[in-house]
């Protein structure tokens, strides 16, 4: 009898759960970074709404500039964020998980000065600034962030995001075209570090 009953409590609940489940109006937001964009750089996506405290984003990062400053900077990225809101759906404080993944050919900040660099002790001496990366990045992390309503139909959130990247790249001169970071036992390079990767202040409309 007291499983009977048991199993009676658990099926009302799961009941009253899809019910409420039914009957949640679910929201969808565009929306767009806007400090990226007085740059030519596009960062865009699409927050939908799981439940009561939870959604799911899909965004793109475009940076098509194959010279900004002087300084190779195409990167293409895509990235997967689950978010959880301690009020609720787009309200407030809200943390979540984030994997992305990033195809580019950029400088990286390291190699902006004008120094001596040798990959090796029977590789050439170049001068760092005429080094580039040419590769491909995962990236797994967590997001943080703030989102509040703006009027009826727009929000603005500002997120920071950071974790480990994990990189391979072939390293290349500007000028001569040829690899500085040749290794006979590999195609790519690897590296692997802690970094933060996304964030800004997004300007969100209210689709549904």
């Amino acid at each position: 009898m007291k499983k009977l009953l048991l199993l009676f409590a658990f099926a009302a609940f799961s009941f009253s759960n899809a019910q409420q489940a039914d009957t949640l109006q679910k929201k969808l937001y565009v929306k767009a970074n806007a400090l990226f964009l007085p740059v030519g750089v596009l960062n865009a996506g699409l927050e939908y709404q799981l439940n009561n405290k939870m959604t799911v984003q899909g965004d793109i990062f475009v940076s098509p500039w194959k010279s900004f400053a002087g300084k190779y900077a195409q990167v293409y990225m895509a990235g997967l964020d689950g978010r959880y809101y301690f009020k609720e759906a787009f309200k407030h404080w809200y943390v979540g998980g984030n994997f992305s993944f990033a195809r580019y050919k950029m400088q990286k900040w390291n190699y902006w000065k004008d120094l001596p660099s040798q990959y090796s002790p029977e590789s050439p001496i170049y001068n760092l600034s005429d080094l580039y990366q040419d590769g491909f990045s995962f990236f797994f992390g967590a997001v943080v962030g703030y989102q509040f309503k703006l009027n009826e139909n727009w929000n603005m959130d500002l997120y920071l995001g950071g974790g480990t990247a994990q990189s391979y790249y072939k390293g290349f001169h500007k000028k001569l075209g040829v690899r500085y970071d040749t290794n006979p036992d590999r195609i790519y390079n690897q590296s692997g570090e802690w970094i933060p990767y996304r964030g800004g202040i997004m300007i969100s409309y209210q689709l549904k």
